[in-house]
């Protein structure tokens, strides 16, 4: 999946400004897609220059004072998707995925831990742990929030996505619970210190 997919997926969702796309980014595609907001508007700049996507002024210009006094007007852009916008994502949508490509830097690590440990990786296990925690937390309060009672389509493959990220984070942490104690344990042939 590229960034610019998950930007045009957004701007279909609802048009916006690349600040408030970048708010929005993090409060949604941004739980299993990371960007940064300068990569946000790093892309929609590329996207423009694709013609899939259009800037519009948004209302009146804001003021800001500098130095003497002097004003200048910001104008607000409000991003679109264009008729190739559309074409380029159901494109996209229609291709074979890449499939298992999963990369996450602590399984590199315990490998290492692994051939030359113990390397004091509990520490940051009890680290990520408590983060996938916070994250099912998190999860669980828009659980409750957005999707009580009766959900149309759109809704119901919404709510899908979020029981997905519900249940990585209920097996990440019942996995890092697991292998923790392994991580506590002495190497092989050494004596406890």
């Amino acid at each position: 999946m590229s960034t610019q997919h998950a930007l045009l997926i957004s701007l279909i969702e609802k048009p916006s400004s690349g600040y408030d796309l970048a708010r929005r980014f993090d409060k949604s595609i941004g739980y299993f897609w990371h960007a940064t907001h300068q990569q946000i508007y790093r892309e929609l700049g590329r996207m423009a220059d694709l013609g899939w996507i259009a800037a519009e002024d948004a209302g009146p210009a804001a003021r800001t004072g500098e130095g003497d006094g002097a004003e200048r007007k910001n104008r607000k852009k409000v991003y679109s998707v264009l008729p190739a916008g559309r074409e380029e994502l159901a494109r996209w949508v229609l291709s074979p995925g890449a499939g298992l490509d999963q990369r996450e830097e602590i399984l590199v690590k315990l490998r290492a831990d692994a051939a030359i440990g113990p390397l004091g990786l509990d520490r940051e296990m009890a680290r990520l742990i408590a983060l996938h925690e916070e994250r099912l937390a998190l999860y669980r309060s828009i659980e409750r929030k957005d999707f009580a009672g009766t959900l149309d389509r759109r809704q119901q493959i919404q709510y899908a996505l979020l029981q997905r990220g519900i249940r990585f984070q209920e097996d990440w942490i019942a996995w890092g619970r697991a292998l923790l104690p392994l991580l506590e344990l002495p190497a092989k042939g050494s004596s406890p210190a």
